[in-house]
Order: structure tokens, then sequence, then C-alpha cells
């Protein structure tokens, strides 16, 4: 025991994580439409949708033995229903999960193009607006890891405090206070508070996973050079800022082509992204989800941060074999396996 009476993260185990907690309904179509004209619905399919949603499910598929808690708030409602089914199925604990009358589970349309696998979010915040302090207790849970997100896009827990602090702050505070190790995870949309929102929980976070847009919104740099091309050395300066921000352990940056990370000690990361077939991909959504949950596995298991670079890149890739977040994601060796079988790219 610390001098607390809470249990160091060496004695704890599994994986909690809070937040969104999201019914995608994935549309796959031929072309993305200009305005005021109609593009056809190829394919419709119901799936999970938001960080904790995600990442628990791919964890589960990952390693059907790690214990894995739930936290967040759904509507009394069919889709908040088979939220705890589905999580039930995939042996996650969902005790913690917790249920409202006040509004309905939140969902998201997401829209794919055939073609490129890109995807665009329509976004219903539902109960994830009303997520508060209150509806995450993390006294009685074991867990080694808590991961948070989305930040900036969970309108209660963005709202700053009497005491001055978000409620981001406030359960990472509480998480580290009881011996877990933070993560999180940040939203790629437009909050005008978004660094304002996401550099007071920087001291509170063991590890940050961002993308290149959203990193470039937190720091006011581009990465760009004049030719469109990504600079990966502007890429390792950005994330070199944000650990100086007060993250503890590692930021990471993923992005299409590869990630970059910096760690405490002056210590950099990089891994290029798999080559995956393009006959494999069926779509990108939940490819950020799938990396922070093949990284949190292995600083779980205590490997190495390069170790854990490569199976996060390689679980990304696995995840684009459906157009669902987590459908396509396989046990963890296995997706080591097929990313080391297609190969990776350069910088």
């Amino acid at each position: 025991m610390n001098v607390d009476g809470q249990r160091p993260y060496e004695q704890r185990r599994g994986i909690a994580a809070g937040g969104h907690w999201i019914v995608d309904y994935v549309k796959v179509v031929d072309v993305w439409p200009d305005q005021d004209t109609i593009s056809i619905v190829l394919t419709q399919k119901r799936g999970t949708g938001g960080c904790p949603y995600n990442l628990l499910q791919d964890l589960s598929k990952m390693c059907g033995e790690l214990p894995l808690y739930a936290f967040g708030l759904i509507g009394d409602d069919a889709e908040g229903r088979n939220i705890l089914a589905d999580c039930r199925a995939s042996g996650i604990d969902c005790s913690s999960l917790k249920i409202t009358r006040e509004a309905p589970t939140s969902c998201t349309d997401v829209i794919t193009v055939q073609s490129t696998g890109r995807r665009t979010f329509f976004h219903h915040p539902g109960t994830n607006a009303l997520l508060n302090v209150e509806h995450i207790d993390l006294n009685n849970c074991g867990a080694r890891i808590f991961q948070l997100g989305y930040l900036a896009l969970l309108d209660a827990l963005d709202q700053v405090r009497a005491d001055g602090q978000n409620g981001h702050q406030m359960l990472l505070c509480r998480a580290q206070a009881l011996g877990m190790i933070t993560s999180a995870d940040v939203a790629s949309q437009g909050n005008a508070l978004f660094s304002s929102i996401i550099n007071p929980c920087l001291p509170h976070l063991d590890y940050l996973f961002i993308n290149e847009i959203e990193a470039m919104r937190l720091t006011g740099r581009s990465v760009q050079r004049q030719d469109g091309v990504v600079d990966f050395s502007l890429v390792e300066e950005m994330a070199k800022e944000i650990l100086a921000g007060g993250v503890g352990e590692a930021v990471i940056i993923h992005m299409r082509d590869g990630a970059v990370g910096a760690c405490a000690g002056g210590k950099t990361l990089s891994h290029a992204a798999c080559l995956v077939p393009a006959d494999y991909i069926k779509g990108a959504a939940g490819a950020g989800d799938a990396f922070a949950a093949g990284f949190l596995f292995g600083i779980h298991e205590g490997w190495k941060l390069e170790q854990c670079l490569e199976l996060a890149t390689c679980a990304a890739a696995v995840s684009l074999g459906d157009v669902t977040c987590s459908e396509a994601i396989q046990p963890w060796q296995h997706c080591l396996d097929l990313g080391r079988k297609w190969g990776f790219g350069s910088f």
C-alpha cells in the first residue's frame, strides 16, 4: 500500500475506460456529395462508438483474460440496453455504467467513402453531454490503467468548476491518487476552448494520444511543408512541446503514415504505418482507438515503449478491415503477425 492506503499500479490489473458511449450507424457511400446533391448508400451497419466503448471492445478481442471496466452514462432505451448486453457478452464489467432517463443514448452517423475509406462523423451528444464527475467513481476499481476520452467533446466535464478545475482534471487527478496509470484521447472537432480544456489536464496524464490535426490545434504549429507533405521532424517538435506541458511519460501523435512520440527523459519514438493491402481496407473509423488499445495493452504488460508502438500500429491497421470501429480486431499476437506480414512504410 501507499502511505495514503491506495494500491500502487504494480498491484493493480486491468484497464478501465470512461467517457463517450456511442452507438455508431455506419454508412458506406459511393462518393462524398457536394452540397445539395446526393450520394448512394451502399451498405449500412450498427457498431460501437466512442473512446471507452471502442477501446474496451478492442481490448476484449486482443486479450479475453484482461479485466476491463466501463465508466460512463447511457440512456434508458433500447440502444443503452444493447450496449450493456454487448459489454457483458465481451466480458466487460459494466456495473459502473450509469443509466439516465434525462437524454437518449448518444449516437453518431459515420459516413465512409468506399473508394478511400475516409470517414466523416455526424454526432448527437445525447447522454454524453450530461456525463459528469459524480458519474465516474473509481474508488472500488482495481484497474491498473484509466483511459478518458474524448476531452473537449464532453460538455459537462469540459466545464470549469468553482475551484478552477475542469471535470477531466478532477477525474484524472483522482485516478492518479488511487495509483492508476492515466491516459487520454481528445476530440477532432471545433471546440473554441480546445486548448484551455486540454492543457490543464496534461500534468495529470501519464500518456496522451492525439492525431496531427489535434496536435496542431493544441500547439498552434503546422506540420506541413509548402508541398503539403507532413514534416515528421515538426511532428516530433510538437510532441515534445505537449510533453513539456506536464505529461508524465509520453505524448504519442498518430497519423495516416505512422506515429511519433516524445517521452520523459528526452527519448523519442517513431513507427511507420503498415502497408495495408487496398482490398483489405473497408473503413478507417475507430483506428485511433485501436491504436490506443494496442499501446495501452503493451503498457499494462510492461513492454518497452517501442514494442507498445509496434502493436498500436498493427492494431490500427487491422481495424481497417471493417466499416465499424471494432469488428475487425483480432488477438494481439495475430495483429502483430498480420502487420509484420504486410510490412511497414517509411517516413
